[in-house]
């Protein structure tokens, strides 16, 4: 039961408040699953949304055509539907109308030879915050050349 990640979204972390996390299951073409393996993918744009029928998308997600596949290459951005629960999906649909939530995909990874995106319920940062992240990062990476320097 070996979890291998394959990409994370940093960009989320920096623009978002992250509370709850959630692993979704991914509907993918064989072809996608191979360009998935070898790294050809990018959550960098990516995001969530519930539709009026009660299914999550995964919308404007890179995955790059795999080079060795046959005729049927789907298509780069393609949306993808992500495989929840009912319960799941319908506490994901009271918190993203009610509070004004967020689903954003946080990391992409195998588990069990399977291709899984953890989903963040999300709350936007306002400027401030995201200059504290910064400050905070540089006061941490500074200290570490500190460490690094005295030994």
């Amino acid at each position: 039961m070996g979890i291998k990640i394959i990409t994370e979204n940093k960009k989320a972390k920096f623009e978002y408040f992250i509370t709850e996390r959630y692993e979704a299951g991914v509907a993918l073409a064989g072809s996608e699953v191979k360009s998935i393996k070898m790294g050809h993918v990018n959550l960098g744009d990516a995001f969530c949304l519930i539709s009026g029928e009660g299914e999550v998308w995964l919308k404007n997600c890179l995955v790059s055509p795999y080079e060795k596949g046959n005729a049927f290459t789907p298509e780069a951005r393609r949306d993808r539907k992500l495989l929840l629960h009912k319960a799941e999906i319908a506490k994901l649909i009271g918190k993203v109308k009610v509070k004004g939530y967020t689903l954003v995909p946080t990391k992409l990874y195998f588990k069990d030879n399977r291709v899984k995106v953890e989903i963040g319920l999300a709350e936007g940062k306002k400027l401030h915050d995201k200059r504290r992240t910064i400050k905070e990062r540089d006061e941490a990476r500074q200290m570490a050349r500190d460490i690094k320097e005295y030994r």
